[in-house]
This record gives structure tokens, C-alpha cells and sequence, in this order.
């Protein structure tokens, strides 16, 4: 109940006061299954916060910082992210168009991702064709193995 309280406290770059008491840190754009994934992590007793990439807003500091805590980069391949925010928007009856989902700032937002993971050496797993269970069971074999792999393939 702990690791859930903590997941639903931490959602979406919340609660960034306590960041270092995670096991987990999911870092990722808009719509890349970051709070699922926490839930589902959470239900297997695990601590897991979850920040967004969101243009022009910058990380907290603490997440840079972290000693314990793995830090996980999601990334997905452009076309289906598209896919996934136009369902979104249509899912709420919006039907303007946006850079949410221009296929020029999208693929933008995702290559400034990767080369964030990258320079912070954090390892990153492709959620394009993953379900959520998929990519909580590679957060655990990375969380369980070590933090040596770079980057888990879909």
C-alpha cells in the first residue's frame, strides 16, 4: 500500500520534494504509459515516481541528483506517439490542431528525449510496442540486474 500511496503522490512530477525515496523515476513525453506503468510497478511493492519532458519546462534539479533510485527513460517511435495523443485529443472532444501532435515537434520532443537519456547515461526502453506489463517487467529486470544495460529493445 506503501509503494502505491507513493506512486499516486508522485505521478506526473509530483511530490519532487522526496524524490530520492523512489526505486524508480519513469522520465518520458506525454503519453508514453509513464503513469500505468508506476501503478503496475507499484502493485509489485515498488517505489515509483514518474516526471514528464514537457518543452520549455525544465526537469527538477533532484532528479539529477539521485543516488538510489534507478531513472528510467521511456521513448516510443514518433507515428505511433501521434497515434496515441490523436486518440487522446479525441477522446476529449478536441479536434484542433496542435503542436501535441505535429510530426515535426513530435519527433523533435522524442530525439531531445533519447539525447537527454543518453547524456545522463540512464537507460531507456522503447514503449512503442510494449504494453504496460512489458514495460514494467523490463524495469524490473533492470531495477533487479543492475543499471549497466544501456537500452532495452522492444
Amino acid at each position: 500500500m506503501d509503494a502505491l500511496n507513493y506512486a499516486i503522490g508522485h505521478d506526473d512530477g509530483q511530490g519532487g520534494q522526496d524524490l530520492d525515496q523512489a526505486d524508480v523515476v519513469l522520465v518520458g513525453v506525454s503519453r508514453t504509459s509513464k503513469t500505468p506503468t508506476c501503478i503496475y510497478l507499484a502493485h509489485r511493492g515498488v517505489r515509483a515516481a514518474n516526471v514528464p519532458l514537457v518543452p520549455g519546462r525544465p526537469l527538477p534539479e533532484r532528479l539529477f541528483a539521485l543516488k538510489n533510485a534507478l531513472v528510467v527513460g521511456l521513448t516510443i517511435a514518433p507515428d505511433r506517439l501521434i497515434q496515441i495523443r490523436r486518440n487522446r485529443l479525441l477522446s476529449l472532444k478536441e479536434n484542433r490542431e496542435s503542436t501535441y501532435i505535429d510530426t515535426d515537434t513530435v519527433r523533435d520532443e522524442i530525439v531531445q528525449a533519447r539525447r537527454l537519456y543518453e547524456k545522463q547515461g540512464w537507460p531507456t526502453i522503447d514503449v512503442t510496442r510494449r504494453s504496460v506489463e512489458e514495460t514494467a517487467a523490463a524495469v524490473l529486470n533492470l531495477l533487479h540486474g543492475g543499471h549497466g544495460q544501456v537500452e532495452v529493445l522492444g
